[in-house]
């Protein structure tokens, strides 16, 4: 949970760097020369420095995440552990995430990682399908962007090694430089159907073979790849401005699978 881990950090910092100073400016040096050094300045003030890195980092540069659920299979499966830009969407204040500093605003395509609207204890990673001002349409399964219908190129089904099922396999190509794979399953429901009211739900048409939403202003809608199993902006709404943590672009680690490392794409 972003907030409560950034907290801890902070108050960390903020104690360790109490102690440090303590013992730097009064208490250094009132002891004897060659005595050693009490135990609050072993295990506290002595980890000032390596918390303050971690912190800065942490808050202003790359954060790590574990992926907890299959939304965005193939891109990144349950057990991924990623490394998210904290730096590409701007500079924010650390633990109340308020942004100071413009860098760039999230673009079609991007995976993004952000506190879930609904519960904002909660992250989540999805993929931007819409930005502010955009009309998103997915309708039996097919996506369209401002009325323009986005080109998909079938692949290989894809195997699901935990439960021994395929999906059908598509790149989907939001522009010539921008493409992904996606999922969709044979017999699944292709309506959608909000969760519970959710801001600016007006701006969305629901039927039965989908949904037509328009972005408000300082929003992005956002969709898992894996599209008949994750739940997205199709069913609680819009991801605010003010929610988002950062981009991923990295995949570290993975227990069960060494060859997944890299192979973010």
């Amino acid at each position: 949970m972003i907030a409560n881990f950034a907290l801890i950090l902070f108050c960390l910092s903020v104690l360790t760097g109490v102690l440090w100073c303590l013992d730097r400016f009064i208490f250094k040096k009132k002891r004897a020369p060659g005595a050693k050094d009490p135990w609050w300045v072993e295990w506290g003030a002595s980890l000032f420095p390596v918390i303050l890195i971690v912190f800065l980092l942490r808050s202003f540069v790359v954060e790590p995440f574990k992926i907890p659920s299959p939304s965005m299979v193939p891109t990144l499966v349950a057990g991924d552990f990623i490394l998210v830009n904290k730096f590409v969407y701007g500079i924010r204040l650390p633990v109340i995430n308020k942004k100071i500093i413009d860098v760039s605003l999230p673009q079609r395509g991007d995976a993004m990682v952000f506190r879930f609207p609904m519960d904002p204890s909660a992250d989540y990673i999805k993929r931007v399908i819409g930005i502010p001002g955009d009309r998103v349409e997915y309708q039996n399964k097919r996506l369209a962007i401002n009325g323009h219908p986005v080109e998909v190129v079938p692949m290989a089904d894809y195997l699901h090694r935990d439960r021994l099922y395929y999906s059908r396999q598509f790149i989907e190509k939001l522009d010539e430089n921008v493409l992904y794979r996606i999922l969709n399953d044979d017999g699944a429901p292709s309506h959608s159907h909000p969760q519970g009211p959710f801001p600016f739900q007006e701006n969305c048409l629901y039927n039965n073979i989908g949904v037509m939403c328009t972005v408000p202003e300082g929003h992005y809608f956002v969709m898992g790849d894996n599209r008949d199993n994750s739940g997205d902006s199709r069913h609680w709404g819009f991801v605010p401005e003010e929610n988002i943590v950062g981009k991923a672009f990295f995949i570290w680690f993975n227990f069960n699978d060494l060859r997944r490392i890299g192979s973010f794409r």
